[in-house]
């Protein structure tokens, strides 16, 4: 089956094309050619807006009234991804928070079906605990934080398919951990952590990938004692995750982070939950209740539990708030988290031999329609 969507102006992950058609073929992309070369016997579709790689989100608890740690099958993440892409998510790793080692298990055999039954986006998994520290625990209930053991280790470097990403602290696993890890091709990120700069600097040179929400769950950087936030910030070879939602952390933060790091490695992510997607207003954290407030979503106690953000949002939030380039956004939203996962060789550019995953956005930045795989629909 062949089409060329034509009319919108195209960003490639590179650069802006005007007058030129996507042309896809059985769910890849075949070329990009000016519409003066476009065949005259090929289908054509018109669109209208700013045509852009689809967003990837590496870190969604949930969406649309359904949370993974409350439903670790297939079906939600199918769900799950369906909420999002209709904020643009044309790829999404389904992330389970701290919880019981069976649980986890049953995370991971649901990632690997979803992989199976070819789940629209569904990427692989991202396990975002259970070994982390308790001081730095956010909404992650401590109950069931504990060293890493034999059987969590096969458990993580289990999947047997797509991308297995995990958030550990590193001054609570051995650094032969995070080596092992790495070298089963996990993406082992810092997170929810105290580590000292030294610290995660062995764990860097033991297969740390980069860093999970940058600034949240962790000390923030002080002169003489720059903490992992000033490790992520003085490495230019990480990948750092940044919520935009401006709650999380503020404005002038994350512009200072950019200023010194730059885009090229940093990847927009929405740590989304539940009600993403969905009208209601609170839902239970493993027996916490989480309310919906000002657009943010919080504990009793006042602490932010996960967010309230899509990814259409952030790239918004960055290019209006935080004064990135547009390309850049667009960037950090696709080919940035496609590399991070080490998938850039077929997501995250609109490029022959590339997926057909694609966003048309409006001129607001709004996602209107969506392809995963050259199958479209509207958003």
């Amino acid at each position: 089956m062949r089409f060329a969507l034509t009319g919108a102006r195209i960003f490639d992950g590179a650069r802006f094309l005007d007058r030129h058609a996507v042309v896809v073929e059985d769910g890849r992309i075949l070329a990009t050619p000016p519409l003066a070369d476009l065949a005259n016997d090929i289908e054509r579709r018109a669109v209208e807006g700013l045509l852009a790689p689809g967003f990837i989100d590496v870190q969604v608890n949930g969406g649309g009234g359904v949370l993974f740690n409350d439903d670790p099958s297939a079906d939600a993440i199918r769900a799950i991804g369906a909420a999002h892409r209709r904020y643009g998510v044309t790829g999404f790793m389904p992330t389970f928070i701290t919880d019981a080692r069976a649980r986890m298990a049953e995370a991971v055999a649901a990632a690997r079906d979803a992989l199976a039954l070819n789940v629209p986006g569904a990427l692989g998994v991202h396990l975002e605990g259970p070994f982390l520290n308790p001081a730095r625990k956010g909404a992650h209930d401590p109950r069931f934080m504990r060293p890493v053991e034999e059987e969590d280790i096969a458990l993580m470097a289990s999947l047997g398919a797509g991308r297995t990403m995990v958030t550990l602290a590193p001054e609570m696993v051995p650094m032969e951990t995070v080596a092992r890890l790495a070298e089963g091709g996990v993406l082992v990120c810092a997170g929810h952590t105290e580590a000292s700069y030294e610290t995660v600097a062995e764990a860097r040179r033991r297969g740390l990938r980069g860093y999970t929400h940058l600034f949240n769950a962790m000390p923030p950087p002080a002169g003489r004692a720059p903490g992992p936030a000033g490790a992520a910030l003085d490495d230019d070879e990480s990948w750092c995750g940044l919520i935009a939602d401006l709650h999380h952390v503020s404005a002038p933060m994350l512009r200072v982070a950019l200023k010194a790091r730059g885009c090229e490695r940093m990847m927009l992510v929405s740590d989304a939950m539940s009600l993403v997607g969905s009208e209601r207003m609170s839902f239970s954290l493993q027996g916490r209740e989480v309310r919906r407030e000002g657009g943010r979503l919080l504990l009793p106690d006042g602490t932010l539990a996960g967010s309230d953000l899509d990814m259409a949002t952030a790239v918004r939030n960055a290019v209006h708030a935080l004064g990135v380039d547009l390309a850049d956004a667009l960037r950090m939203a696709s080919l940035s988290p496609a590399r991070f996962l080490r998938l850039d060789h077929e997501l995250g550019r609109i490029a022959p031999g590339y997926r057909a995953d694609l966003v048309l956005l409006d001129d607001g930045l709004a996602a209107r329609r969506t392809w995963i795989g050259g199958a479209g629909d509207h958003a």
